[in-house]
């Protein structure tokens, strides 16, 4: 039986922060924490972690949202 392992990346709230334009840990926390962010994969003793991927996805379609709105 062979098991296959898949390498994650993780985020932290530095990274979120970085990639989404510089924000700041105060305002990383306050997105992290809306119902419509996906959900840490783990809160380790630095802090939560979420994977990569699934921040990706919340970050481009939220960016949808907001040029929709910019549009209208």
């Amino acid at each position: 039986m062979s098991v296959e392992y898949k390498a994650q990346q993780f985020m932290g709230t530095a990274e979120i922060g970085a990639r989404l334009g510089g924000l700041t840990r105060q305002r990383v926390y306050q997105l992290t924490s809306e119902p419509d962010f996906p959900a840490p994969v783990a809160d380790l003793g630095q802090g939560r972690i979420w994977l990569t991927a699934d921040v990706e996805v919340w970050i481009a379609e939220h960016r949808k949202q907001t040029e929709h709105r910019k549009q209208a």
